[in-house]
């Protein structure tokens, strides 16, 4: 088999390869997708939980309660927006 012969062969085996599963970039994109979901996740439990912390502090409360109360409301929050994102996305 010639050099060329065996470079058609490699380049049709990919493309048979690449076509049943999926596109590099199309791995790549819902690769960012679902990480910047997750990051999108962790700031708003983040940003809640502190806005928690601030409040108990400006209210000078004895216990965490606004902090667990803000905390559970962003991780609420957070599923709702990521769920939401996941079920309606780009669909092709």
């Amino acid at each position: 088999m010639s050099k060329k012969q065996k470079q058609q062969a490699h380049n049709n085996k990919s493309e048979n390869e690449s076509s049943g599963k999926g596109s590099g970039r199309e791995k790549f994109d819902a690769y960012l997708k679902y990480s910047g979901m997750a990051f999108q996740m962790g700031i708003i439990i983040l940003v809640g939980t502190y806005a928690g912390k601030m409040l108990d502090e400006y209210f000078q409360s004895e216990r965490p309660y606004l902090t667990v109360l803000m905390a559970l409301f962003s991780i609420f929050a957070a599923l709702y927006i990521s769920l939401k994102d996941l079920f309606t996305g780009n669909k092709p």
